[in-house]
């Protein structure tokens, strides 16, 4: 197991020593699940993104399709 040594100030220090109260836990656990949420909460932010660069595409090429099937009924056929 490894050691990580935090600096703060007291008002982050008393935020996490009632948080730990409230929650009857360690300080140690507190962090460790806050990081660990932290983590995954960016990770669907990063996918939330990706999925929205691929509608986007998506949408895109949709319309190119849809404007080409417009070309054909306009083209004598």
């Amino acid at each position: 197991m490894q050691i990580i040594t935090l600096k703060s100030d007291d008002m982050f220090y008393a935020t996490l020593e009632d948080m730990v109260k409230n929650l009857n836990t360690t300080k140690s656990d507190l962090i460790k699940k806050a990081v660990i949420y932290y983590k995954n909460v960016l990770e669907k932010e990063k996918l939330k993104y990706q999925i929205t660069q691929a509608s986007l595409k998506v949408r895109e090429n949709g319309l190119k399709i849809s404007q080409e099937f417009e070309d054909t009924i306009t083209d004598g056929l």
